[in-house]
């Protein structure tokens, strides 16, 4: 469902259709192409209209689209067709995604994380009761040393696991490889002192996918 404002003089019949449109198979102009496939098959359609009470030419369209549209088990390929350049649509001086339903069957061909709660308490060794773990804080600024400090105290203190904060990369006060090989440091000697395996999640992201590859593993 969006929220949309038309143009003046747009008819919101048509501000509706060209949303669907420009969201699924439209495109600004008519191409030979067009005849190669199904485009009725494949279209977005504006099924509804409804102006909403209480503000000037404002109505929500509802749009359905054919799931064949969308890659299965990505959010990058919906959001990309839902959410991508229909916002720059000339027909339309504003519009907002409202809602958005998705069917279970589109939603089952997400398979989750890789890692769900059972595996980490096998990491882990810890069954029976909720974790406890922390962020590491302050999150920026700290020197490599200073931070594995940190996670040492806490794990040491009775913290199961440590954690990044998604600031936290490869910044100019802390390296990632010297932060990796201080948190292991901390890692190996609260375990030993404690008895308990203890774990920290770092976070991986780079600027470049080969960096994040290397990092991971």
């Amino acid at each position: 469902a969006f929220r949309m404002t038309p143009q003046p003089g747009v008819p919101p019949e048509e501000a509706g259709a060209a949303v669907a449109a420009e969201s699924s198979t439209g495109t600004w102009t008519t191409v030979w192409t067009d005849g190669l496939t199904s485009l009725d098959k494949y279209k977005g359609r504006c099924y509804d209209i409804e102006a909403i009470p209480g503000e000037e030419n404002q109505f929500i369209a509802y749009v359905a689209y054919p799931l064949d549209l969308f890659e299965e088990g990505s959010v990058t390929n919906l959001f990309t067709s839902i959410v991508g350049n229909v916002f720059g649509f000339k027909a339309l001086r504003a519009l907002r995604l409202e809602d958005l339903r998705i069917p279970p069957s589109y939603i089952k061909t997400f398979q989750g994380p890789p890692h769900g709660i059972q595996v980490e308490r096998d990491k882990l060794n810890k069954y029976g009761r909720p974790f406890l773990g922390c962020t590491i804080k302050p999150k920026l600024g700290l020197s490599a040393k200073n931070y594995g400090r940190a996670v040492y105290e806490g794990l040491r203190g009775g913290l199961d696991f440590t954690k990044d904060d998604e600031n936290v990369n490869s910044q100019p006060f802390m390296r990632w490889r010297d932060r990796f090989l201080f948190v292991a440091e901390a890692i190996y000697k609260s375990q030993a002192e404690t008895g308990e395996i203890k774990g920290h999640y770092l976070n991986a992201t780079a600027g470049h996918c080969d960096e994040m590859i290397k990092r991971a593993e």
